[in-house]
C-alpha cells in the first residue's frame, strides 16, 4: 500500500470487481482507453492486477479517498506489453479515474507517488506512458509529470481505434525524477 496526502493506493482485490466495472463501463471515462468494457473483461484485467503483483510485487493499485475510503480509480505500473509496442518490457505506468474526480489533482498525486514507487523500490531505469493525441489531459499530466514526448516510440496500437492512432509515447528516466520531491 502506497499513502499519499488524500489517496491510499492499494492492491486490486476480488472486492474491488464491482467498482472496477462500472467504471470500465462509464463511456466517458473510457474514451481514450478502447471504449467501454463488459463485466467479464473487466474482472478479467482485475484479476490479471492480482497475479502481477503477487507474481511481481506490483500493478495497477486501486486508487481510495482518504477522506471516505471511496475507490476513484487506478493508477500504477505495468511492464509494456502492447501489441506492436516500440520499447516492450519497460515499466509503463498508467491511471483511470472516475469522471467525477477529473481535475482535482488525484491523477497527479497518485501518479507522483507511482513514479516514486517505480524508482525507489522496483528500482526502475526509465517509466513510460502512453495516450492518444486527442487524450490532452493525460498527456498533459505527463508533461507535468516532467515526462518528455518521445515521437520516435510512438506507434500503432491494435487495440484502440483510428482516431487514437499513432499512440504516442511519453518517457522519463531514473535521473530526471527525484524521488519523494513531490510531496515538499
Amino acid at each position: 500500500m502506497i499513502e499519499t496526502t488524500r489517496l491510499l493506493l492499494k492492491p486490486m482485490t476480488e472486492d474491488d470487481k464491482p467498482w472496477a466495472a462500472a467504471q470500465c463501463a462509464d463511456p466517458e471515462v473510457m474514451t481514450y482507453l478502447g471504449g467501454p468494457m463488459t463485466r467479464e473483461a473487466s474482472d478479467e484485467k482485475i484479476e490479471k492486477m492480482i497475479r502481477l503483483q503477487a507474481d511481481r510485487g506490483f500493478s495497477f493499485f486501486g486508487l481510495f479517498r482518504k477522506s471516505d475510503d471511496r475507490p476513484i480509480g487506478l493508477c500504477g505500473l505495468k511492464l509494456f506489453d502492447a501489441e506492436g509496442a516500440t520499447v516492450p518490457g519497460e515499466l509503463e505506468i498508467g491511471w483511470r479515474l472516475d469522471k467525477d474526480m477529473w481535475g482535482q489533482g488525484y491523477a497527479r498525486e497518485a501518479a507522483s507517488a507511482s513514479l516514486d514507487f517505480a524508482f525507489g523500490v522496483v528500482k526502475g531505469d526509465r517509466v513510460i506512458a502512453i495516450t492518444s493525441q486527442r487524450n490532452k489531459g493525460s498527456w498533459g499530466l505527463m508533461e507535468r509529470l516532467g515526462m518528455t514526448r518521445r515521437p520516435d516510440l510512438d506507434f500503432n496500437d491494435r487495440r484502440f481505434p483510428p482516431e487514437d492512432n499513432p499512440t504516442i509515447l511519453y518517457m522519463i528516466e531514473a535521473g530526471d525524477w527525484k524521488v519523494g520531491a513531490w510531496k515538499a
